[in-house]
C-alpha cells in the first residue's frame, strides 16, 4: 500500500487497509447518486473509490503529495480540493453542486474531529448525517451518557443530533498502525431542536459549566446568575451544588433561555 509514500505525523495519516471497514461504514447511510458526501482527508482514496460507486464526492486533502494517486480517481461526480477543510468556506464550495441530501462521511485524523464537528455547527452546514472514525477514547467521550465521563462537546452534540457508537475498529486495520483502536460514530441531525434564544451563550454557558470537571455548577458558573441557574435547577430536583456532567443537555437549554431574558 503505497509503499513509497512518506506518511507525515503532522497530519495524522494512518490509512485505512481493510475494505470491510468501508463497506460497514456505507451501509450506515442510505445513499444515492442525487447525494453530496464530504470526506476531509481521503489519504490513499480507499473510501472516496467505495462512495462513487454510490453518489457524487467532494474531498479536501491537505497534502498535496497525496494528489498524483487521487488524481487517479476519474470520475465527473469527484471534486477534490487540496487544501485545510478548517479554513475553507464550506457553503461557497458546495454551493454550485445540485444535491439533495448532504453528508459527512470520513476517516479523519484524530487532532482535528472535533474542530471538524464545531465547524459544521458553527458555519450552519445543512449536513443530514456524519459518519465517522475516530479515537476510541474520543468516540466514547462524545457518547457518554449523563453523568458517566460527559463534557461540553457531549452536551453541544447532543443539542443537535443523535449520536450512536456503530462498531469498533482494531488499530490492525490502519497502515502505518497507530498506537490506538478507533471506533465509527454516527450523528443524525435532528428533525426538531429545542428553542435557543441565544446560541453563542448557550456555547459559552456549557463551556464554562464544565471548566474545572471536579467543580460545582456554583463555583464553574459563579459569573452568571446563579438565582436563575438555581431555578431551574430546582425544577430537576438539582441545586448548584450538581455537577455539569449530571445534567441533560436540554438543563442546559433551559438555563441558557433563563440567562438571555435578562
Amino acid at each position: 500500500m503505497m509503499s513509497n509514500f512518506k506518511f507525515k505525523k503532522k497530519y495524522g495519516q494512518n490509512f485505512l487497509k481493510n475494505p470491510d471497514v468501508i463497506i460497514r461504514m456505507l451501509k450506515l447511510v442510505d445513499l444515492t447518486k442525487d447525494d453530496l458526501v464530504i470526506e476531509i482527508g481521503p489519504g490513499s482514496g480507499a473510501l472516496t473509490t467505495k462512495l462513487l460507486e454510490k453518489t457524487r464526492v467532494i474531498a479536501y486533502e491537505i497534502d498535496m503529495e497525496l494528489k498524483e494517486t487521487l488524481e487517479a480517481i476519474k470520475s465527473n461526480d469527484l471534486t477534490i480540493i487540496y487544501d485545510d477543510f478548517l479554513k475553507r468556506n464550506v457553503k461557497r464550495d458546495i454551493g454550485q453542486i445540485s444535491y439533495r441530501n448532504l453528508y459527512l462521511i470520513s476517516n479523519i485524523p484524530y487532532y482535528i474531529t472535533t474542530p471538524i464537528i464545531l465547524k459544521v455547527i458553527d458555519e450552519e452546514l445543512d449536513v443530514k448525517k456524519i459518519v465517522l472514525m475516530v479515537q476510541k477514547e474520543l468516540g466514547e467521550r462524545f457518547a457518554a451518557p449523563v453523568g458517566k465521563n460527559a463534557s461540553s462537546i457531549t452536551v453541544l452534540l447532543n443539542y443537535y443530533f443523535d449520536l450512536k457508537k456503530e462498531f469498533l475498529v482494531g488499530k490492525n486495520n490502519f497502515y502505518p498502525q497507530p498506537k490506538v483502536d478507533s471506533v465509527i460514530i454516527s450523528l443524525s441531525k435532528k428533525s426538531h431542536l429545542e428553542i435557543l434564544y441565544d446560541k453563542d451563550l448557550f456555547f459559552n454557558l456549557i463551556r464554562d459549566a464544565f471548566q474545572f470537571k471536579r467543580k460545582t455548577i456554583k463555583n464553574n458558573l459563579k459569573k452568571y446568575d446563579l438565582e436563575k441557574i438555581e431555578k431551574v435547577l430546582k425544577k430537576y430536583n438539582y441545586d448548584l451544588t450538581v455537577r455539569s456532567e449530571n445534567l441533560d443537555y436540554k438543563i442546559f437549554v433551559e438555563i441558557a433561555n433563563s440567562l438571555s431574558s435578562e
